[in-house]
């Protein structure tokens, strides 16, 4: 069945708007399963990657994350004061600022084991259903990155 032009404005009908209420349905989740880490979804964000990767410079961290230092600046500020993460210059290049977990930024890491099981959970989605619209949606931003110039 075809959708009629006119129909392709109604706001159900804009995956855009789709992806967005389902991103902001997962922060929802996100910010009552992250409360007991003391963590917001973005601050989580940032300790995912140092958790798989150790320390990194901060231009690498927003790579990894899609976000700017600007961006980045004022989360890695607040987990540096709750003792998480620790900043240092790059005594080779002062520009660069490193990034890593401190001890208390690793414990946490144990204590974060259940949240992508809880979040799972949430989804009603089944293992093979998650990857598979984790792989089509990686394929979409491929897409949406190679159509922007």
């Amino acid at each position: 069945m075809t959708t009629p032009a006119a129909d392709w404005l109604r706001l159900d009908q804009q995956i855009c708007f789709s992806l967005n209420a389902a991103s902001r349905a997962f922060g929802g989740v996100y910010r009552v399963i992250l409360k007991d880490l003391g963590l917001t979804y973005p601050q989580y964000l940032v300790m995912l990657v140092l958790w798989e990767h150790g320390e990194l410079p901060v231009k690498r961290l927003g790579e990894h994350l899609r976000l700017d230092s600007g961006t980045l600046s004022p989360l890695l500020k607040r987990l540096e004061a709750a003792g998480l993460v620790q900043r240092e210059r790059s005594a080779h290049d002062e520009r660069s600022v490193r990034v890593r977990p401190t001890g208390e930024g690793l414990a946490l890491r144990e204590r974060a084991a259940e949240v992508p099981r809880r979040i799972a959970a949430a989804t009603g989605f089944d293992l093979d259903e998650i990857q598979d619209l984790r792989a089509r949606l990686d394929r979409l931003t491929a897409a949406l990155d190679s159509a922007t110039p």
